[in-house]
């Protein structure tokens, strides 16, 4: 494959590099539907994976973008040209160059229908567009520019009929699979279908990325998504189901899939996942890679705060070298730090003074604050530094003391120690929202 396309490069390159004057020369005579193939196969190339082909796409790109300028109107009498307008505006093209080719159409080439719905699209109008692509879709899904117009349409309607938007990205993936429309569709349709809850949709479109496009360099943008999507809705999806995505991975890239996994279900409390991920990526970090460990221990702290030995945890991650991770997780280091020290940390309570009023005899009811394990589950909610403290029933007094009217105190103490810890959970609240998801 890449000794074809270098072939098509060289090719390329003879027709419209050199001098500039045979440089132009050549120019009139490549008609642009030509160069849009070699702009497709390119495209497609680097989607599979050819990184190297990316500078080629840009030239590509610069190329078709002054040959249709300086085309004679006349060249657009051919309808294959007038697609490859059409083609290049929607492959990352200048939208300026579909503008300055709808001025000078005087001879009716272009349908004003479709072009002033993909105006809107390019212009970041495309929910004005809805409505008329709907109604030239059907027209045009057939044609040479059907997997292009299947991409905008999907992307115009996405937000506000997610199910339509399914219908259209799986008509660009039939009418154009192995391309980049393939690749696209496929990336997009997996936050589409796990956004609108639709998980056995999603997990099908990973899956059938994952088996294609891995080596696609918007491919980090598919392991975002996979990993949002598993710790979303791990309660839905089969932990064999997510193996068998990961398993198409190389070690490498799993592990680095496993982390972003472990991190995301630390931070969102799903620490039996997180638990999970972070001894996958243990598991998957070689001898001589110390980072990779670094993390995995720190995100497996994380989750153990809560639901293990808080002392070991807390200790595991004190250990942590700073120098080791990003501003991001040191500041996530900071987060955790700070909640397991919050539950380790013992209410200092001071005796009540007794009232001159109650006898001697009558037994002290005063609230003694809440345990240590209560103190834990409230430590470790993210959301109750901004809700009112629960305060628990105060100990049925004895039958006497009901019958002289005494009610049973809160000790100041405990309050104080309630308000500090609230303010410091707030203070955690803070770090959590600096270090971002």
């Amino acid at each position: 494959m890449l000794r074809r396309l270098l072939l098509t490069g060289t090719v390329l390159c003879t027709a419209v590099c050199g001098a500039a004057s045979a440089r132009a020369e050549n120019l009139d005579d490549l008609a642009p539907y030509k160069m849009i193939r070699s702009l497709q196969y390119v495209q497609d190339t680097v989607a599979l994976g050819d990184h190297s082909a990316m500078e080629m796409q840009r030239f590509l790109l610069s190329t078709i973008d002054e040959r249709l300028r300086t085309a004679n109107s006349s060249i657009f009498d051919d309808p294959r040209n007038v697609d490859a307008a059409l083609v290049y505006a929607m492959s990352g093209g200048n939208p300026e160059t579909l503008e300055f080719l709808i001025t000078k159409d005087v001879g009716g080439h272009f349908d004003s229908r479709l072009t002033d719905a993909l105006r809107s699209y390019l212009s970041g109008r495309g929910t004005q567009s809805v409505k008329s692509l709907a109604v030239i879709f059907p027209e045009y899904k057939r044609s040479r520019v059907g997997a292009y117009l299947a991409l905008v349409s999907a992307n115009s309607v996405m937000r506000k009929d997610p199910a339509l938007a399914l219908t259209y990205f799986d008509w660009g993936r039939l009418v154009a699979p192995g391309t980049i429309v393939e690749e696209a569709a496929l990336r997009r349709s997996i936050y589409i279908a796990s956004e609108a809850g639709w998980i056995d949709r999603s997990m099908a479109y990973a899956n059938r990325y994952a088996r294609r496009y891995l080596r696609s360099p918007y491919a980090s943008q598919f392991a975002d998504l996979f990993v949002k999507l598993a710790v979303d809705h791990f309660e839905a999806i089969k932990e064999d189901d997510i193996l068998e995505i990961l398993s198409f991975m190389d070690v490498p890239r799993q592990r680095e899939v496993y982390l972003r996994m472990a991190r995301l279900a630390a931070i969102s409390g799903k620490n039996k996942l997180a638990s999970l991920a972070a001894e996958r990526a243990q598991a998957l970090s070689g001898d001589g890679e110390s980072v990779p460990k670094v993390l995995a221990d720190l995100y497996s702290g994380l989750a153990s705060v809560p639901s293990g030995d808080v002392a070991q945890a807390m200790e595991s991650i004190i250990a942590i070298p700073d120098d080791k991770l990003s501003a991001k997780d040191r500041a996530l280091k900071a987060a955790a730090r700070a909640v397991a020290e919050e539950v380790l940390r013992v209410p200092e309570t001071a005796p009540v003074e007794a009232k001159a009023t109650v006898p001697a005899e009558t037994e002290d009811t005063s609230y003694e604050g809440l345990s240590e394990a209560e103190m834990a589950d409230r430590s470790m909610d993210p959301r109750a530094g901004g809700e009112e403290t629960p305060v628990a029933s105060a100990v049925e007094p004895k039958e006497e003391t009901k019958e002289q009217g005494e009610t049973a105190g809160i000790d100041p103490a405990f309050d104080t120690f309630v308000s500090g810890g609230r303010s410091k959970l707030d203070e955690i609240d803070a770090l959590l929202k600096g270090e971002g998801s």
